[in-house]
């Protein structure tokens, strides 16, 4: 794969990401800073940003977006497969709830 196609693709990924996060914000702005893991604050700005400052952000090479999760036992619990499959995404969930939310410096 090219670094082209990588950009391209990084891009594309923010810009998904940015509107799904804004109209998520916009429509249930609790469940959307539990579900994205974001502060109050970076709602706020999501809410404010206009088509064109989400495009601009959006075009980035740069990832916007990142995993919640950064041990193995979250991952695990997301990535399983077996019979208590909603025991674990509900486990999982817990344990995102107690991190700490993305803050602006």
């Amino acid at each position: 794969m090219k670094s082209t196609d990588t950009y391209n693709d990084i891009k594309e990924v923010n810009l998904a990401y940015l509107m799904l996060a804004q109209s998520m914000v916009r429509s249930d702005r609790e469940a959307a800073i539990f579900r994205l893991g974001i502060s109050e604050e970076v709602a706020d700005v999501l809410t404010r940003l206009t088509p064109g400052q989400v495009l601009k952000m959006a075009s980035s090479d740069m990832l916007l977006c990142n995993f919640r999760f950064d041990d193995a036992l979250l991952l695990d619990l997301l990535a399983n497969h077996e019979r208590d499959r909603g025991v674990a995404h509900v486990h999982a969930a817990i344990l995102a709830a107690g991190r700490p939310v993305a803050r602006l410096s």
